[in-house]
């Protein structure tokens, strides 16, 4: 009996999806629940798994094909017989590509796919990852060291040339040497690119972007948080971030600007009576916004538990549809990288995105003396033709406030 083994239903928005690559290949006995292959979409990677355990039959749809949802991918032999002759016998021997055997580790879908090009075995590659789990530095890493082992290989020596009778001189062929001095690779932009480029361009041209900035001192929330980091940590099991203080300054900001937690449809403006943020993330398949629903529901706990199980997930390549959906607005942390300033790019359909950056140690000056504070630079972009500058800059400032005297969070006054 044979089951197809189809695309799933997509996302809401998303037509189609691309094959990244096959884990199992025609004649595997596949186990119910098995990974068999990942599909690509504009937001989220999608795993296909067995719903039967059986004999893999035939693949259809190869790695970098387009497929829509309800499409056949694959054949799935659920009785497999003794009287079905072997695909190849020891008279006839078909050569088979090694392929690497990825089922037994758990690899993120960039892992993944790096792993399936160059053919490689997980297990031959130390991680350096949470667990020990590999990352794609370490992949690189290992693929830089093979072909570092394969140029220090003795080179045969020349074979001395036969001689001619003939008057014409040998035509000279450029070195491989000099012809790798400038290497180039062409590669597809992957479906997440894609789209992040898309939303970006869309940005910049449908709204007036404007961002203004200012300055906040975060000494008094690095005292709080020092002074609380442990038992915190010990109450909560999760660590207590500079985030979720950001988040709360924003909600109550928020709460006073209602235009900027609002977006536009058409000609209509949509204020939203609710607080969904989305935190910015950077993975190795490029910049995801996982959204924090209701997250004026939340307390500090709730707020750095979520963040670190989307930080998880994005990493690993497993987050659903429903965690990237919605967002009334986002908040960005270039300081992880060292940026010292940006202006962030607007998230449409949301007309407003804060940027956070690097801590650094400045002399400022407090009561008419010069003081060493840690000082951080905040950036606000949003659409000027929702949002005035009157409201932008009172926004950045009540942040800022909020920061500067933490009690206010605490105490929501």
């Amino acid at each position: 009996m044979s089951i197809d083994v189809v695309v799933p239903q997509l996302p809401e928005s998303v037509s189609d999806a691309t094959l990244i690559s096959w884990h199992k290949k025609t004649g595997d006995v596949i186990q119910k629940n098995d990974h068999l292959v990942d599909l690509e979409t504009d937001k989220v990677v999608l795993e296909v798994t067995a719903q039967e355990t059986g004999i893999l039959g035939t693949i259809f749809k190869n790695d970098g094909s387009i497929v829509t949802a309800g499409e056949v991918l694959a054949l799935l032999e659920t009785q497999a017989t003794q009287n079905t002759p072997p695909a190849s016998t020891p008279n006839t021997p078909i050569a088979e590509t090694p392929t690497p055997k990825t089922t037994d580790i758990p690899l993120s879908p960039s892992v993944r796919r790096l792993v399936h090009e160059n053919t490689l075995d997980p297990a031959a590659i130390t991680g350096t990852g949470k667990s020990g789990r590999l990352t794609k530095t370490d992949v690189l890493e290992h693929l830089q060291q093979q072909e570092t082992v394969k140029s220090a290989e003795p080179t045969p020596p020349p074979v001395a040339p036969v001689a001619k009778a003939s008057k014409v001189a040998p035509k000279t062929e450029p070195s491989s040497a000099a012809s790798n001095l400038r290497p180039e690779q062409r590669v597809p932009m992957t479906r997440l690119r894609a789209k992040v480029a898309e939303r970006l361009l869309q940005a910049q041209q449908n709204a007036a972007m404007l961002t203004t900035f200012n300055e906040v001192n975060m000494q008094n929330v690095i005292d709080l948080r020092n002074q609380y980091k442990g038992r915190f940590e010990e109450k909560h099991k999760v660590k207590l971030g500079f985030m979720s203080f950001f988040v709360k300054a924003s909600i109550e900001a928020l709460k006073r600007f209602p235009a900027i937690n609002a977006s536009i449809d058409g000609n209509d403006i949509i204020y939203h009576g609710y607080y969904d943020l989305g935190i910015a993330v950077s993975t190795p398949r490029g910049l995801i916004v996982p959204v924090l629903h209701d997250a004026d529901q939340l307390d500090f706990a709730g707020i750095e538990r979520s963040i670190a199980n989307y930080g998880e997930k994005a990493r690993a390549g497993t987050l659903a549809y429903d965690d990237l959906k919605g967002g009334t607005f986002t908040i960005t942390n270039g300081g992880v990288f060292g940026s010292m300033l940006s202006t962030p790019i607007l998230n449409p359909p949301q007309c407003a995105i804060l940027g956070m950056h690097a801590i650094k140690e400045r002399a400022v000056v407090e009561n008419g003396q010069i003081v060493i504070r840690p000082i951080m630079y905040l950036a606000l972009s949003y659409d000027h033709r929702l949002v005035d500058g009157r409201e932008a800059v009172q926004f950045l400032v009540t942040i800022k406030e909020c920061l500067e005297a933490p009690a206010h969070l605490l105490l929501n006054i």
